[in-house]
This record gives structure tokens, sequence and C-alpha cells, in this order.
């Protein structure tokens, strides 16, 4: 950085600002004989200051580039020939953090505050009202909160037990103590409503005669269809499977998303006039021209990653080996699913851990997790991590399968190999190294690869003329998730392979401006920002900060569990839900000088 020397950063460094920052100092030091230094640089100061105030224009990235190389190249002195540095670097390494400021008006790290309304929303991918929802809580105002977080998103059971709630992650609390438990206070606002048949309206604009299909009911789906059937309009979702919610339904378990639940908030989507066709699988039958050609003006493919992947060791034919995704799909649709006593599970994402926990509650006696890194590789949420443990779930770190060993066509045993972590591989984590001679095994009757997921695109043509990925993943515009077949569209797991819940929303949402943009003969990749919406006036519950943590939620207690599907995290009382949200500190008064 501008000298040549190196500083180390994080996640919640903003690029943008510290680009500017570093420029101001160098700037105000210029002596200011030669033009290029005093003149240039603080054009790009500038330039870099409209940028983190939300005012930047499309072509200043590339400004930017060529007014750096300028200054460096006419530059006299030795200032002026590295003040530049920082921003060309951070351009070079981080464009797409320029470019979320430019064209989203967003800062990823949530610090530029002419940006940011509270770091919990803005740090959402689909910008709830964090702030606003926690603060009617604190006061009493339950039916009001659920209101305000189905204004932008009709998913708030759901996400408030399974997201991932990236919110807490910016949450300012956390520097006093801990993170408020926002996605927890979500769930209480929406099992609340349910419990007493809250009714919530959201805007719907006026009918447009027009009709857009959507191929998938998973989060991606769902979210498209809520937000395209309030822009007015016709929108039957086609499902393959014999229930709607995708990977919702069926592959997180009810001790972690009971069925009635994910329910409840997909009959708030179909009340606004969404038509979900179950058993009604896109292929041969049924195609995407066919739909194309039934009045039809544009497709949103939400298909998900359906598809387990295999270990590729010998010996995984055989009887008693299964992969993650089809054993808790089985699971959740109910179908007979036959294990053994001690079960291996590979892998460390969140189907590892659900398929081991399934395992105990199918009766197994011992279940492991064979995972090649440690555990702060692991991919899965550390909260489920430590529920599993909790639950008698043993794990194996540094260690991958090597073979299946097994007699008379089943399962008896698993070789194992040892792992040392090397370098970092492109995922960010340190690669696993096999250690020579290090092998060994373990007695199983029961494998459950759980090592990743694909989409399944058995549903298309040979010839149908999409750009697919590598990983089996449809390739789109990265901005209007557009295909490159005129009028479909893709999003969700389908475009990213298996990503998060909040996640394949955001795409929905994405999916259905672009959609709506193209319909309306609009531009699909500009003027795509939503309009600022009406803040509510809430007043600050508690004045005095008080350290204290976060209010515990009540679990079904362990004898309960094994043996039943029962949901294990039993919800905030009123009472409790008032407590956790007064720990909120209001960042939001802070922005409008309140």
């Amino acid at each position: 950085m501008g000298s040549g020397g190196m500083i180390v950063i994080d996640e919640n460094t903003c690029m943008v600002d510290m680009a500017r920052y570093f420029l101001s100092f160098t700037q105000s030091e210029s002596c200011g004989k030669c033009t290029p230094c005093r003149l240039g640089t603080k054009e790009m100061l500038n330039m870099l200051t409209r940028i983190t105030q939300g005012e930047g224009s499309e072509g200043d990235i590339d400004l930017l580039v060529e007014l750096g190389t300028q200054v460096i190249d006419t530059s006299l002195c030795g200032l002026g020939r590295t003040c530049p540095n920082p921003v060309l670097t951070t351009i070079n390494y981080f464009r797409d953090e320029y470019e979320a400021h430019i064209k989203e008006k967003r800062c990823p790290a949530a610090v530029c505050e002419a940006l940011v309304y509270a770091p919990c929303e803005h740090t959402c991918p689909l910008n709830v009202d964090a702030v606003g929802y926690v603060a009617l809580i604190a006061e009493g105002r339950f039916a009001e909160a659920l209101s305000l977080i189905r204004q932008r998103n009709p998913l708030p059971a759901v996400c408030g037990r399974v997201c991932t709630h990236p919110c807490e992650t910016k949450c300012k609390r956390g520097e006093v103590d801990e993170p408020v438990a926002i996605a927890a206070l979500k769930r209480f606002a929406a099992d609340h409503g349910a419990r007493f048949k809250v009714k919530t309206e959201v805007s719907i604009a006026q009918p447009k005669g027009e009709k857009v299909a959507i191929v998938g009911s998973g989060p991606a789906g769902l979210n498209a269809a809520f937000h395209l059937a309030r822009m007015g309009y016709t929108v039957p979702i086609f499902e393959a499977l014999p229930i709607p919610g995708g990977m919702l339904a069926v592959g997180i378990p009810d001790y972690r998303l009971p069925k009635d639940t994910l329910q409840k908030d997909i009959d708030f989507i179909t009340g606004l006039g969404v038509e979900i066709k179950t058993n009604t699988p896109i292929g041969k039958e049924l195609t995407l021209n066919h739909l194309l050609e039934q009045w039809y003006k544009a497709i949103f493919i939400a298909a998900g990653a359906h598809s387990g992947q295999r270990l590729g060791i010998p010996g995984e034919d055989l009887e008693g080996v299964f992969d993650g995704v089809s054993f808790l799909k089985d699971i959740n649709l109910g179908n007979k699913v036959k294990i053994g006593g001690r079960v291996a599970v590979i892998g460390g994402g969140n189907v590892a851990i659900d398929a081991a926990r399934s395992a105990l509650r199918l009766g197994a006696e011992e279940v492991s997790i064979i995972y090649r890194r440690t555990r702060e590789e692991m991919p899965a949420n550390v909260e489920e991590i430590e529920e599993a443990e909790h639950e008698g779930v043993k794990i194996t770190y540094l260690a991958a399968p090597t073979k299946v060993i097994g007699s008379n066509g089943k399962v008896e045993a698993l070789e194992c190999l040892r792992m040392e972590l090397g370098e970092f591989d492109a995922s960010g984590r340190r690669r696993p190294i096999p250690i020579e001679g290090s092998e060994f095994t373990i007695d199983v009757d029961t494998i459950i690869a759980a090592i990743g997921q694909a989409p399944d695109l058995s549903f298309l043509p040979s010839d149908s003329g999409f750009e697919i990925a590598k990983g089996q993943t449809f390739v789109v515009d990265p901005v209007t998730l557009a295909t490159n077949q005129p009028g479909i569209f893709a999003g969700g797991d389908l475009v990213t392979g298996p990503a998060t819940v909040i996640e394949a929303m955001a795409a929905g949402e994405r999916a259905a401006i672009s959609i709506d943009r193209y319909l309306q003969g609009k531009s699909m990749t500009e003027d795509r920002l939503r309009q600022p919406e009406k803040r509510l006036e809430i007043p600050r519950a508690v004045e005095e900060l008080e350290e204290k943590g976060r209010t515990k939620m009540p679990t079904l207690p362990m004898r309960e569990r094994l043996g039943s599907i029962e949901e294990v995290n039993l919800g905030y009382s009123e009472e409790r839900a008032i407590e956790e949200a007064r720990r909120c500190l209001r960042c939001d008064l802070e922005r409008r000088g309140g």
C-alpha cells in the first residue's frame, strides 16, 4: 500500500473507504509543485469521496485507474509516483466492492455511513429492516413487527430458524458483549403471528394480464413469486416434488424446520394468488418451450441443487451407502429408511450435520462424522455443530475415506487416511494433504456421503442450448440473472451451487426485478435500485447501556430428542423476546441524528 508495505485487514474494512483514507493523507502531503500530483490526486480523492457517499457513477472506476496511472507516470517525486497505489491496488483486487458502492449503493463492509441505515439491515441480502422490527418487538408491538418483516421477507418463520443470519455478524452490540439474536426475534414475530392468526397485508399492483412461470418452489422460486405477484403478474410455480418448498421441505429435518411451520409461510405467498402445481415436473411431457408457447411471457428456473455427490472410492456401491441429499429427502417425504447401528457420515457441511443428527433419531447407536479438515474450516453452522455434539455425534477431524469395506454385498467398515493441512486453496481454507502410511479402519454398517451437491439437469433436453458451467450450474448474467435464452432467467442453487436460504431468496427477488423490467421493455441493468422505503419512527426502548449477553433460547430436553423429530429450538416467550430486543443499540438513531 503506497510505499510498498502491507497491511492486514478483515471483512469489516471497506476497501473503497480505506483507499480514500490513504489518499487523503498522501494528498495533504503533496508539495504542489507538479500538476499531476497536486490536481490529479485531488480529483481522485473527490471521486472516492463521492463513491463512498453513494454518488459514484458507472465510469468512475475506469477513470480512477486511468488518472492514477497518469499520476504515477508523470509525477516528479516519489510521493506522486506512489500515492495512487492504494487506489489501484484495491481496484485490482476488490473491484466488486467498488461496483457495489456504485451500482447497488451498498457498502459490503457496512462502513460508509451515507450508504448504511443500520449495519444489520445493510448486511441482510434482502435488506429487511431488522432494526425496525427489533425495536417494535422491544415495545411489544408484535403484529407490527411481523408486518414490517413481510414487506421484504415472505418466509420469516423459515428464516428465523435456518437463516445463517449475516445480519448478526455486523451487529454493533457484538462489540459490547454478544450480537442481538435477530434471527430468533424474527422467528418469534412469525410464530406469535401464527399463534394469534395475525393478518399481514402487503401492497399489490393492478393486474398486468401477463403470466410468468417459475420452475421450483424452493426459497428462490417462492421469493420470486412473492415479488412478481405483488407487481401484478399471474405466477404459477411448477414443482416436481409432491410437496412445495423445494430443499426447505425435503432437505431440512423437522427438528430444525417443522413442515407445518414451512407451510404457513408458503400459505402467505399463495394467499397473494400464487399457485403451486406439485407433482408437475418439467421434462419430456412439459418442456420449457411448452411453457413459452402457453402464453407465459417469461420463465424463472429455480430448480435447486438436488443431486448428491459420489465419494469416488472403491466399495461405495455396497448396500448401506447413502448420499446425504437422498437420505434426507427420503426421511422428509416419509419414505422408509433403514440404517444400521454404527453410522459414519462423510463431510462437514449442513447436510452432513443434518444427516448425522437424523441418523440418531432413526435409532443409530453410534454416529461419527469424518471430516478432512479441522473444525475451524467446517462450513456447517457453528450452532448446528454444537447441537450435534451435545446429542452424541462424534467428529473425527483431519481424516478422509479411501475405501468402503464389505462382505456379502453389505458395508462392514470404512478405511480412512489421516490428513494434514497444507497451503490455502481457492476456497480460502487450507488444503488437506494425505499423510502416507496413516491408514486406519472404523467398523460401521452404514455410510452417508455428504460431500456436496449439484443441480439435477435431467429436465433439460440434450439440445437445450443453455450455457452450462463445469459444476452443472447455469451460466447467467450476474446482474440480471438472464440466461442465453431470451425470456428465461435462472437463479439460486441452480446458478451458484449449494448456498444459503437467504442468498437463494435474494436471487429470487433479483430475478423478479429483471423479469418485470424485461416485460416492460426497460433496461434490465439500469435503475434497478428499490425506492427508499418510509421509515417508522420508533423511540428507543432503553436509554442506559447495560452489559448483558444474549437471552438464551429454550431447547427441547436431551432425553426427548432422540427417537423424535420434535423441534429442538423452542422459541422465545413474549417476555424473553422483549428482553432480547431491548439489547439493541439502535444504530439507526445515530444515522438519523436521534
